[in-house]
């Protein structure tokens, strides 16, 4: 979120610094890259959001090309999404936005998918970025070629108000140690499942998620399986990314875990028993950042001239593209049209009645 909004503002001539503890820390890093409002199966202005995102990635993607010179790995594979039962693929909330498959439509989409699966849903307008290989390191350089300077390794201290409640300053210190005071009237807040601690009001928590990656024959999985518990992202030099588990109550406890690694490899011989037998190649975890309803906070924040750009949950890599552009444009001083506008109201900081967890 914060590389977006910031090559986005310096793209209009703003003058931008990127604040970072350690990059590797970011969600970008560590995600799938799925494209999938409708495999996900979201609902109500979260899928608007995620909808006009999705229709926003190619004209975005290729504004960061264009600056970075590398190729962020963008691919409209499109996601088959399997079910038990015929009754269950109705249930999905974004069933009519698919395409119905019976169980010799899914061989057909994935061939040597497991045989619990009878029924399913294919929907081509979702797809995949590769984040972790080529997004992230796109984003960087795009930044970099458009002026926006980067501190990395340091720590934001505190959040300084001025007389009237307005930001004024921003407290650092630097990766050597030495603490100093940001002038600035306007900045984003965009530090993901660590959000809370520099604006309490925030109700978001961590919740971790372990993945791995095999490398299975080039061209042998076309389409994004989007499994319950479990999904398969195949990129087109034949890496399979598996992902993720969903462990609330870790906190940020890192490392990898034996159960979570089971749940995994379960969760690929449920969907594709062949990819088993598939080398590993890496494995991670990370932390999505979750709000009580599941959805972003975008916008205005309790602190004049602080703006928010944190809590989307599992869609992160997908919201990019319209969070950059809402955010961003409000940052500039531009108003957004009617539509977009009333699409932000629903993502406002006080939204929650309390400041329960997820």
């Amino acid at each position: 979120m914060g590389l977006a909004i910031a090559h986005h503002l310096a793209q209009a001539g703003g003058r931008v610094r990127v604040l970072s503890r350690r990059r590797q820390e970011a969600a970008g890093f560590v995600a799938a890259g799925m494209l999938a409002p409708h495999a996900e199966g979201l609902a109500g202005p979260l899928l608007s959001l995620g909808q006009r995102s999705l229709a926003a990635i190619p004209g975005w993607v290729a504004r960061v090309e264009a600056d970075a010179g590398l190729r962020c790995g963008l691919r409209p594979c499109g996601i088959v999404v399997p079910f038990a039962t015929a009754a269950e693929r109705d249930r999905c909330p974004t069933a009519a936005q698919g395409e119905a498959l019976d169980r010799a439509g899914l061989e057909r989409e994935v061939a040597g998918l497991g045989p619990r699966w009878q029924a399913g849903l294919l929907f081509p307008q979702d797809g995949q970025i590769d984040n972790r290989r080529g997004l992230m390191r796109a984003l960087e350089r795009a930044c970099v070629e458009r002026g926006v300077g980067f501190e990395e390794g340091g720590e934001v201290l505190a959040l300084q108000r001025d007389g009237s409640g307005a930001l004024e300053a921003v407290g650092w210190r630097s990766a050597a140690g030495r603490q100093e005071l940001l002038r600035c009237n306007q900045a984003v807040l965009a530090c993901g499942a660590w959000s809370g601690r520099l604006l309490p009001q925030l109700p978001i928590a961590p919740v971790k998620g372990q993945m791995l990656s095999l490398q299975g024959p080039r061209q042998a999985l076309q389409r994004v399986i989007f499994g319950p518990g479990t999904y398969l992202v195949p990129r087109q030099d034949g890496l399979l990314v598996v992902g993720a588990t969903s462990e609330p109550r870790a906190g940020f406890a890192g490392g990898l875990t034996p159960d979570g690694q089971r749940q995994l490899e379960a969760g690929i011989a449920a969907l594709l028993p062949e990819a088993s037998h598939w080398p590993p190649m890496e494995r991670w975890w990370g932390f999505r950042p979750c709000t009580p309803d599941e959805a972003p906070i975008l916008g205005h924040s309790p602190i004049p001239g602080l703006w928010l750009a944190t809590g989307h949950h599992r869609n992160g890599v997908l919201l990019a593209a319209i969070t950059a552009e809402l955010v961003g444009e409000q940052l500039l001083g531009r108003s957004l049209d009617a539509a977009a506008a009333e699409l932000l109201s629903h993502f406002r900081w006080d939204r929650f009645s309390s400041a329960a967890g997820c």
